[in-house]
């Protein structure tokens, strides 16, 4: 390398992609490299208004004075051109959104590195926060990998590790990710700058894939053991958020824990409340039970149980009184 400073384009779009931009803007005078251009997707009509939101790796950028190019795909040669003229080093990727196709990877003389919240090859794909707190997973972290043509399948340049504790929800274990995917990213940067970094190709009899979310498998289904509705309960928050449905009709369920049922429970149907009281409200699953300590019933607020059985649905808390997976009306 010369001494020359790097020229860095950065591509991304949501919180988790902001926390490596600002590390890249805290560090790039100390460390020597010039950001000279931001991607981040178009921005998108938001809220009951419908006006157009920025991202918040754009937000970002205009606040610190960095170029932003907002491109639809890279099909365009037009596209494609802006990108050559910036002349970069290295383009860095963070959950951007939008796929890079060869051409573009090959643009920047380093190619592409992406920031990926996974220990790879173990959740590749849209969603590996959501899928290693659903599959039950005690570690978890970041890779930054040289990225090729395929999903996440491209050489690992390093690894960040991070424990993923037993009360981690969807919102937390991002949070610590994001914080330690700028810190991994920075150290990456410095190691590729001094050649201290040996690819390392991913060992593909350990892959497993992160498919992208869908607010459907919020559903609880009961029969399913307390252990993984738990889990689910805490994948899922804040979004889509697990829910359920009672003789009120459909519920979120925000905070939930496995716990293990007297045998007599074992009789009962699951979905049944065992118990109602300002401790929760325990539920039969398949397999011991799950109680639940915040809830939200369509159209009301977040609530605390204790505050949700002095509320006009207390009536579909009461013991005996049935969870399902589908809507109660509907049922034969």
């Amino acid at each position: 390398m010369t001494s020359s400073p790097l020229r860095v384009v950065f591509a991304g779009t949501p919180d988790f992609a902001a926390s490596s931009l600002q590390a890249l803007i805290e560090h790039k005078d100390l460390n020597q490299y010039q950001l000279v251009g931001v991607y981040t997707q178009p921005d998108r009509p938001a809220g009951r208004g419908q006006k157009l939101v920025q991202s918040s790796v754009k937000q970002l950028a205009v606040e610190h004075g960095i170029p932003v190019y907002q491109p639809i795909n890279f099909k365009q040669d037009d596209d494609k051109k802006v990108l050559a003229e910036l002349n970069a080093d290295i383009m860095i990727v963070a959950a951007y959104g939008i796929i890079l196709p060869k051409d573009i990877l090959d643009t920047p003389k380093m190619g592409c590195i992406n920031v990926h919240a996974s220990l790879l090859p173990r959740w590749r794909g849209a969603a590996p926060i959501h899928r290693a707190i659903i599959a039950g997973d005690q570690q978890t972290g970041i890779t930054i990998m040289q990225m090729d043509v395929g999903l996440d399948t491209g050489d690992m340049l390093l690894k960040a590790h991070c424990e993923i504790g037993s009360t981690e929800t969807y919102a937390s274990l991002h949070d610590k990710l994001a914080k330690l995917g700028g810190i991994a990213l920075i150290d990456a940067i410095e190691k590729l700058k001094t050649s201290e970094i040996t690819p390392e190709p991913q060992d593909e009899a350990n892959t497993c894939y992160a498919a992208k979310l869908t607010k459907q498998e919020g559903n609880l289904d009961w029969s399913q053991t307390a252990a993984l509705l738990e889990r689910q309960v805490r994948a899922l928050s804040p979004w889509p958020a697990a829910y359920s449905f009672s003789q009120a009709g459909s519920m979120k369920i925000h905070a939930a824990v496995a716990v293990t049922a007297s045998s007599a429970s074992t009789i009962l149907s699951p979905g049944t409340i065992l118990r109602s009281d300002k401790e929760g409200v325990l539920v039969a699953a398949g397999e011991d039970a799950l109680l639940i300590s915040e809830l939200q019933f369509a159209g009301g607020k977040r609530l605390k149980v204790q505050d949700a059985l002095n509320g006009k649905h207390k009536t579909a808390l009461e013991v005996g009184k049935q969870f399902s997976a589908i809507e109660q009306a509907k049922q034969s």
